[in-house]
């Protein structure tokens, strides 16, 4: 079996961490083997929003890809493979990049979960205070 050639991005949202290769030709997209919409299911308009990349370039045909994701809950690993498709397309070719950013795809989103504080219940909320 002859190794095809491809090009990685690696995106992280959240907890979640994707590793995207990219190929050329015309077969289904995978996250972690399994196509898109059977990974994502039940979650609407996943699939469009992972391959907002290769849209906004028009490359859906000629391209597809491979993403190994982990951590975190859905909403985190759809947006760390968009964000490992994006690097992997503009690593690709360098000239796709302010299209990519034009279309806000390119610029990691570093919000997170924050954490817990003692003597509060969460975060930021804290007991019930009683003057008496």
């Amino acid at each position: 079996m002859a190794k095809k050639k491809y090009i990685e991005g690696i995106g992280r949202r959240k907890t979640s961490t994707c590793r995207v290769r990219i190929y050329k030709g015309d077969e289904a997209s995978t996250v972690n083997g399994m196509p898109i919409e059977e990974y994502f299911h039940g979650v609407p308009n996943a699939q469009r929003k992972i391959m907002k990349p290769l849209d906004t370039v028009e490359l859906r045909g000629k391209y597809y890809f491979t993403a190994k994701v982990s951590g975190g809950g859905t909403t985190g690993q759809i947006d760390s493979v968009q964000l490992g498709l994006a690097r992997a397309l503009y690593e690709m070719d360098e000239e796709l990049k302010p299209a990519l950013r034009q279309a806000d795809l390119v610029t990691r989103d570093p919000r997170a979960v924050e954490r817990k504080k003692y003597h509060h219940r969460k975060a930021r909320k804290k007991p019930q205070f009683s003057k008496r």
